[in-house]
């Protein structure tokens, strides 16, 4: 597996979890906040960190993050119901979205299409698991068709695509830049 570049993986965590922090309490995004980045950080995470305990670690913010944004954040419990275990399975496909798109990236142009087709598999996996999850273990919903869950996908799908898509393109811009600077030689991080 070509894995990228990445000689300090803990400040990259921390900058991922950092992340996650600043934008997941609010959930949505209004003229005030950024839309929450917790999906593109699991890609990030799984594409840029060794191992598979940062998928464990950001999992327990994100359940911390939303604990405390209900609890003291004035945010809304609605999405908090049986189905809410299953954003381990969805976050879990972004993270291993992210370890699949190492075994394509070379330090070049051409490695945006496999980041971009992989990011986006992981996105589609994320939305089906959590939204079909909720949609059909919440209790929220009284009677369950297909066609009423295509619909809410249709509705919801767009916006988790363009939040992905908003972080992961500054990620790759990120990368690029630092990549290209002197003595870097394609690694995202200096080499101690």
């Amino acid at each position: 597996m070509n894995k990228l570049p990445v000689s300090r993986p803990l400040p990259v965590g921390l900058a991922l979890a950092a992340l996650m922090l600043a934008t997941r309490s609010h959930h949505f995004a209004s003229p005030l906040h950024l839309p929450d980045a917790s999906w593109a950080v699991f890609f990030l995470a799984g594409a840029l960190l060794p191992g598979w305990r940062p998928l464990a670690a950001l999992l327990g913010l994100a359940a911390a993050v939303d604990f405390l944004a209900i609890a003291f954040g004035g945010v809304s419990a609605f999405c908090v119901s049986p189905a809410y275990a299953a954003l381990i399975p969805a976050y879990g496909a972004l993270f291993a979205a992210g370890r699949l798109y190492t075994r394509w990236h070379r330090p070049a142009v051409s490695s945006l299409v496999p980041f971009a087709t992989t990011a986006l598999a992981g996105t589609l996996a994320c939305e089906l698991l959590s939204s079909g999850a909720f949609y059909v273990f919440s209790g929220r919903f009284a009677e369950l068709s297909l066609a009423t869950f295509g619909a809410r996908l249709v509705q919801y799908l767009p916006l988790s695509v363009e939040g992905t898509a908003l972080y992961l393109g500054a990620a790759a811009i990120v990368y690029a830049v630092i990549a290209a600077l002197p003595g870097r030689h394609g690694s995202i991080a200096a080499r101690p």
